[in-house]
């Protein structure tokens, strides 16, 4: 039951952080337009949404993907990609928040361009993110690779080292 409920905290977490990384750019975009009061209330929300809502959604999402490993134990390929894939997913949000720092500057500017840019990438990123997880890709992967990955590996190779001392 605790898995279950985990997954359900894990999805809503992620459904957050995502919607919240798509509808930033939007938000920057904004700025173009604003001078004075409402480019304040602007930032103000700005900065409310990434610290209050999408930041610790990611935080949470993290958190709860990383008990479901312990819970379910998930040594598969296509789980390694997945968490390549929210690897990427981290750095997106990590310069997202970066460019709220510098965008609200006085001569700050966010242009066009940069917004197809990065709506189209963090889509992509969540889009295969989610192909990996539904779809489980299996692919044939050479015996080492598998066993260099394998649980208990390191363990392994420092006590054939002696890194430990007995």
């Amino acid at each position: 039951m605790s898995a279950v409920l985990l997954k359900f905290v894990h999805i809503i977490a992620i459904s957050f952080w995502s919607g919240g990384l798509l509808s930033l750019p939007f938000l920057y975009l904004q700025r173009r337009k604003l001078t004075g009061d409402a480019l304040h209330r602007l930032h103000n929300f700005t900065r409310f949404l990434y610290v209050g809502l999408v930041s610790p959604a990611a935080f949470v999402a993290i958190g709860s993907g990383t008990g479901l490993i312990f819970l379910e134990g998930t040594f598969e390929a296509w789980f390694s990609l997945k968490l390549a894939l929210v690897a990427v997913m981290v750095f997106i949000h990590v310069l997202t928040g970066l460019l709220i720092l510098r965008l609200f500057e006085p001569e700050g500017s966010y242009p066009a361009a940069r917004f197809v840019i990065v709506t189209l990438l963090t889509a992509t990123v969540i889009a295969a993110i989610l192909v990996t997880v539904l779809g489980k890709p299996q692919w044939l992967t050479p015996a080492w690779f598998a066993a260099f990955f394998a649980p208990g590996t390191l363990g392994q190779w420092l006590n054939d080292l002696n890194v430990w001392p007995k």
